[in-house]
Order: C-alpha cells, then sequence, then structure tokens
C-alpha cells in the first residue's frame, strides 16, 4: 500500500482525484524510531530537521506536494467542508470579534455597581463612554486596515492583534484584584483606555477575519457573523454562572474575564489549523492560480508588488453600494436601542422576572434571537437583494417604538409618557429586534461579496465589516441623544 503511494505521487490526474474525493482513504504511516530512546539525556533538544505540517483534520499525512495542491486540476469539483470544520472554525473566530464588545457592556453591573459606585456621574455615563471607547477605534482601525496593507498579509494582522487582545484582557483582570476604591476614577479611564486599544486591534482582527472568509463560498462569511451572535448569548451566560457560582463582584469579575481571554486563545489556536485543511486549501490556491492567470486581477493580491497594486475601490463601493447600506442600517437601528437604551428599560409590573429582568429581556432575549435570526439567513435567504432594503429600512420604527416604553435613563426625570404599558408586549418587541438584526446582517454580509466580481471579494468583504462598524458609531451615537428625547419639557404639557 506504501508503495501505490508512492507511485501516486507520479500521477497528476489520480492525485488530483484521490485528493479532492471525499471518500479518500487513510494511508498507513511508516513506524517511526524514537531517536531520544538510544541516546538518552545526551540526545539534543532539537535536531536540525525540517518540520512536515501534518494535515491532522484529514486523519492522513499527505505529501507537501499534495499539502500545496502541487499539479492539481482545479476544475475539478472543490472538496467537501469534511465534518464542516472550516465552517466552525470562522464561526468560532466570528464569536472572537465581538468577545470584547460583549465582555465590558454585559457587566454592566460589575462597572457601574461595583468599581465606579463612589463616582455616580461616570457610572451614569458608563455605557456611553464604553461605546465610544470601544467603536471610534474600531471604526478608523476597520477604514484603515482596508486602504493599507498592515503587516503585508491576513495572517500577521490576525495574530499580533489576538496576541494583544489577550494581554489587555491580563490587564483587565490585574484592575478586577486591586481595590480601586479610593480612585474610581483613575480606574474609569485606564478601563476606558483599555477598551480603546482593545477594540481598536479587535478591528484589525475583525476586518482580517471578514477577509478570509470572503474567499470562501458565501455561507462561511454568514458563519462568520453566526459567531458573533453566538458571542452575545454566550457571554450572558458567563456573566450569568459567573455571578450565580461565586458571592462577589470581584470573583465573579476575575473569572468572567478570564474566559473571555480563553475564548481569544482558542481563536489564535484554530487560525493555524487551516491550512492543514484540504476544503480552505482549495478555495485559497484556486484564488492564487487565478490571480497568476491573469495579472490584471494581482492588484488584489496581497503578495503582489507594490506597483502592481490597483485596487478599484470606487468600482467596489458602485457594485455594492445597495448591500452596504443595508449592512450600515441594520447596526444603526441596534445600536441605537441596543444596550444603551434597552438596558434601562424597567419593568411596568412590579417584580415581572424578579432581579433578572434586564437581564433576560435585553442581554439574552437579544443576543439569542439575533443568533436565530442569523440561523434563519443561512437557511432562507429572504429578502432577495433586491428587496432586503425595504426589510432593513422599516427596522427604523423600532426606535420610537423602545422609547415609548418603560424606558428611564439614570439621572434623568422621564417626561414623556409610557405608551407601551405592557411586559409582554416589550419581550416580544425585543424579539423582533433581536431576530431582524440577526437576519437582516447576515443576508447583507453574504450578499456584499457576490455584487462585486471574485478577485475583489475578499476587499468587499473588509469594506462590509467597516460598514459594519460605521453603522455601530453613528447607532451608538445616536443613542446619547435618547435621554434627552424623552426628557424634553415639551413633553410635561401634552
Amino acid at each position: 500500500m506504501i508503495v501505490g503511494v508512492m507511485e501516486m505521487s507520479h500521477q497528476g490526474g489520480a492525485e488530483a482525484e484521490s485528493l479532492l474525493r471525499s471518500e479518500r482513504s487513510g494511508v498507513i504511516m511508516p513506524g517511526q524510531r524514537r531517536w531520544d530512546a538510544s541516546e538518552g539525556e545526551k540526545a539534543p533538544f532539537l535536531r536540525n530537521e525540517p518540520v512536515k505540517l501534518t494535515p491532522a483534520w484529514e486523519g492522513s499525512n499527505l505529501p507537501n506536494d499534495t499539502l500545496n495542491l502541487k499539479g492539481i486540476a482545479m476544475d475539478l469539483a472543490p472538496p467537501k467542508d469534511k465534518w464542516n470544520l472550516i465552517f466552525f472554525t470562522l464561526m468560532l473566530h466570528g464569536l472572537g470579534t465581538l468577545t470584547a464588545w460583549n465582555m465590558f457592556i454585559t457587566a454592566k453591573d460589575y462597572f457601574v455597581n461595583y468599581k465606579l459606585v463612589n463616582a455616580p456621574k461616570l457610572a451614569d455615563d458608563f455605557m456611553p463612554y464604553v461605546g465610544w471607547a470601544s467603536q471610534v477605534p474600531n471604526l478608523l482601525f476597520s477604514w484603515f486596515n482596508i486602504f493599507v496593507k498592515i503587516g503585508g498579509n491576513l495572517t500577521t494582522r490576525i495574530v499580533w492583534s489576538l496576541c494583544i487582545e489577550v494581554l489587555i484582557f491580563v490587564a483587565t483582570v490585574v484592575l478586577a484584584m486591586v481595590d480601586s476604591s479610593q480612585w474610581p476614577v483613575v480606574f474609569f479611564w485606564l478601563t476606558m483606555i483599555s477598551v480603546f486599544l482593545l477594540n481598536g486591534f479587535n478591528a484589525i482582527f475583525q476586518n482580517s477575519v471578514y477577509g478570509v472568509a470572503a474567499r470562501l463560498p458565501p455561507q462561511y462569511t454568514g458563519a462568520v457573523v453566526l459567531g458573533s451572535n453566538i458571542c452575545g448569548t454566550l457571554v450572558v451566560f458567563i456573566n450569568w454562572a459567573s455571578d450565580v457560582f461565586t458571592k462577589s463582584y470581584r470573583t465573579s469579575a476575575i473569572y468572567y474575564f478570564i474566559a473571555g481571554m480563553f475564548v481569544l486563545l482558542i481563536c489564535f489556536d484554530t487560525y493555524f489549523a487551516l491550512p492543514l485543511n484540504r476544503f480552505f486549501r482549495y478555495h485559497e490556491t484556486l484564488q492564487e492560480r487565478t490571480l497568476r492567470v491573469n495579472p490584471a486581477l494581482a492588484a488584489t493580491n496581497q503578495n503582489a508588488s507594490p506597483s502592481t497594486q490597483r485596487t478599484p475601490y470606487g468600482l467596489i463601493l458602485q457594485q455594492s453600494i445597495v448591500q452596504l447600506y443595508n449592512i450600515f442600517i441594520v447596526f444603526f437601528v441596534t445600536l441605537a436601542v441596543f444596550p444603551a437604551v434597552h438596558s434601562d428599560i424597567q419593568p411596568v409590573t412590579e417584580g415581572f422576572l424578579g432581579n433578572n429582568f434586564v437581564r433576560l429581556t435585553c442581554f439574552l432575549t437579544f443576543n439569542f434571537t439575533a443568533m436565530i435570526g442569523n440561523i434563519t439567513a443561512s437557511l432562507w435567504q429572504f429578502p432577495s437583494p433586491r428587496w432586503l432594503a425595504l426589510f432593513t429600512s422599516l427596522r427604523l420604527l423600532f426606535i420610537p417604538l423602545f422609547l415609548l416604553c418603560n424606558y428611564h435613563p439614570r439621572g434623568r426625570l422621564r417626561t414623556l409618557p409610557v405608551l407601551i404599558d405592557n411586559d409582554w408586549v416589550y419581550w416580544a418587541m425585543a424579539v423582533l429586534l433581536g431576530w431582524s438584526s440577526g437576519h437582516g446582517s447576515s443576508l447583507g454580509m453574504m450578499y456584499v461579496s457576490g455584487t462585486v466580481a471574485p478577485e475583489h471579494a475578499s476587499t468587499a468583504g473588509m469594506i462590509g465589516g467597516a460598514t459594519l462598524v460605521t453603522g455601530i458609531v453613528v447607532g451608538i451615537s445616536f443613542s446619547i441623544f435618547c435621554p434627552d428625547i424623552v426628557s424634553l419639557a415639551v413633553w410635561s404639557n401634552m
């Protein structure tokens, strides 16, 4: 059988069919001698021998030429994503893209009621401040990352951004451990600086992940969005569990932020496993070979020389403008309501859901239904690209509807009458807000790469990610005015 494998390496067509056939049988590994067993402790720790990558996901030790798809006919049927490993890996990376944001907004009680209890003014403004500190650098780096190739390739950006994010999470855990009751203002600004830096590097990571996913079929971009929606639900349960199983805010926060750091470390580890999968290598190699065959397409190749990099940004924006609008308006409406307005809505019926009213109706409901919306978008691509703009524009009605609920911003006296005074109706609106956010955002991100030529799909995906962040920033900016809107004196005269 080993001889058969050696002969197969000299037959390009047979190798192609064998590599691309999902039911390819495993290759028997020759026995390997443990060289340190006979030489004892005198054996060198490192040998001057080349290291061979083994595609462990595929369960066989393929030759290097086979692993790199050398001589493979790319017009054959592409290999399948066995066990959906690439889909789940990109979903995990989508989860990592929003870990930093969700960790800080979901820990609102820890910051407001514990760390900033001696600085009530800062506590009142915590959510708008953390929103700005999170999303302004995210916005700047997202667009900068598109036009300026930081580090030269996606791998460099992803690896370094994840490393720095983990270090910042370590600093956040240290701040949770120390007693900052005597210097709450210093703690507040150290937290804002940490959030600013954390989300700046997270923007590089996020856009790079969308760039990687855009090289694959559209549903893999949907996997990234699905992971980002799962992130919110997972973080809510982590926060809930840390509160239930610990007796103090401090201990709860320590375990909570360590869990977030663990998620980023898993993203770091799994990224290096992507090239060991035949499905991923096939699509990556297909794009590279397309660029080599047609030098005019080399402008999108990140390894091309600077003189050949002429990405037609204007053409890409013109072709994808409708889907970019959809992405923007979905996140504008969502962030105008969630979490600033949403988390300050109080129950009309006293004791409704007990102490978990906000956690259940706001954070858990939104994140869980957004995740469901992403799943429905993967299974049912409706509305079509032509009519998606109508669906996303109708979501603008959520802004006035949520302001008419029992919304009481901290430190403000509400003068606007509460017209939606039923907790179940409010909760139903929360379900629709979350589902439509997940469904609409997923469709927009899936459609945007298909509006341009295949060689520009990666750039379109990154622009879509930057537009997503732009919608978030504008939505957060609008939410700052919501307390003023419901506190206007004009409402008292009505």
